[in-house]
């Protein structure tokens, strides 16, 4: 891959980003907005019996990798995906493929990047960066979190790929295969992607989507006459505002986003109501801020009445974004 045609771009999510730029560096002249909403990928999870750090998973977006998937899935787009049984497998294919001129995406642990401030450094196994080039024993790294391409000695982006624990990648990399003569038309696609959005985020199981959400604001509100001690509460609320706002691009960021794409939608597809849907998603975004802002006054000081408070407006939040995905299932069939 030539540098000077390179793409880099730094952008708001590492998944979406890195899809954007692949389809870019193929001509495909996809933002990631228009990259994360036709890979319907907002959503709600929450998931107590899965734990991270003794707390329950919550997500905002699709899990790992089904943006990079969806995406491709749409187009009609051939993506080679590889995991590894061992490290040494895993650096022969990345070498091999960059030979061949391949803008090869990897999906890693940010905690083993060293470009990384310390400070951003934590476990987390699905961030994905994009490795350009070679030169002598250090990787050319196009990583959508940074505004400039970085470099990465092998040794290190060795233990970035096949670092244990959960969604440990096992090496994985991927890059585009083929992609057909003539792609799909664009507004077809996003009235589909919008449908089964709006499906995820509408499904009928107390986990998922509104429900979902709403099943976190009555975990909130039970924590008013919990008998569990104070720090754990405080522990409770954070790990829901550090899974909203650090990791990956969170609630509102990710709501930011998919608004972007729907005033894309707006244009290509002649729609007015997904202008409108557009402004609304913004404004819920900035309710998600809010909401997280609470969370943070509640740990800093705590009061009786203060989860009873934080579930009301997170309830609040679920009826608005109820409304906004009902309004879009209509608009899109």
């Amino acid at each position: 891959m030539n540098k000077a045609n390179f793409p880099h771009q730094h952008t708001a999510h590492c998944e979406s980003g890195v899809m954007s730029t692949m389809l870019k560096a193929q001509g495909i002249e996809l933002n990631e907005a228009m990259v994360f909403g036709l890979a319907h990928a907002l959503t709600f999870v929450y998931l107590p019996i899965i734990k991270i750090s003794g707390m329950p998973l919550i997500s905002y977006r699709m899990p790992p990798r089904s943006i990079i998937k969806n995406v491709c899935k749409a187009l009609g787009i051939k993506l080679k995906i590889q995991k590894f049984s061992t490290a040494l497998l895993g650096q022969q294919a990345l070498d091999q493929a960059l030979a061949e001129q391949k803008l090869v995406g990897l999906q890693t642990s940010v905690f083993w990047l060293p470009y990384f401030p310390p400070e951003m450094r934590f476990h987390f196994n699905a961030h994905n960066l994009l490795v350009y080039g070679k030169q002598q024993h250090e990787y050319l790294i196009s990583d959508p979190v940074f505004e400039s391409v970085q470099r990465c000695n092998e040794e290190d982006l060795q233990k970035a790929r096949f670092a244990k624990g959960a969604l440990a990648s096992k090496g994985l990399m991927y890059y585009l295969d083929s992609k057909p003569e003539q792609l799909p038309e664009l507004a077809t696609l996003i009235h589909q992607a919008i449908r089964k959005n709006a499906k995820q985020m509408l499904a009928p199981l107390f986990f998922v989507g509104v429900k979902g959400i709403c099943s976190v604001a009555k975990s909130i509100e039970k924590l008013a006459t919990s008998k569990k001690p104070e720090k754990y509460k405080k522990l409770y609320l954070g790990h829901i505002v550090r899974m909203q706002e650090e990791i990956g691009t969170g609630g509102a960021g990710f709501r930011y986003l998919y608004a972007y794409f729907l005033e894309q939608a707006a244009d290509i597809c002649q729609q007015p109501a997904y202008q409108q849907a557009s402004e609304q998603m913004t404004a819920i975004g900035d309710q998600w801020r809010q909401f997280a802002s609470l969370c943070v006054k509640q740990c800093r000081k705590p009061t009786e009445q203060g989860y009873d408070e934080i579930a009301v407006f997170l309830r609040k939040i679920a009826e608005q974004e109820e409304l906004l995905w009902r309004s879009l299932k209509n608009v899109s069939n």
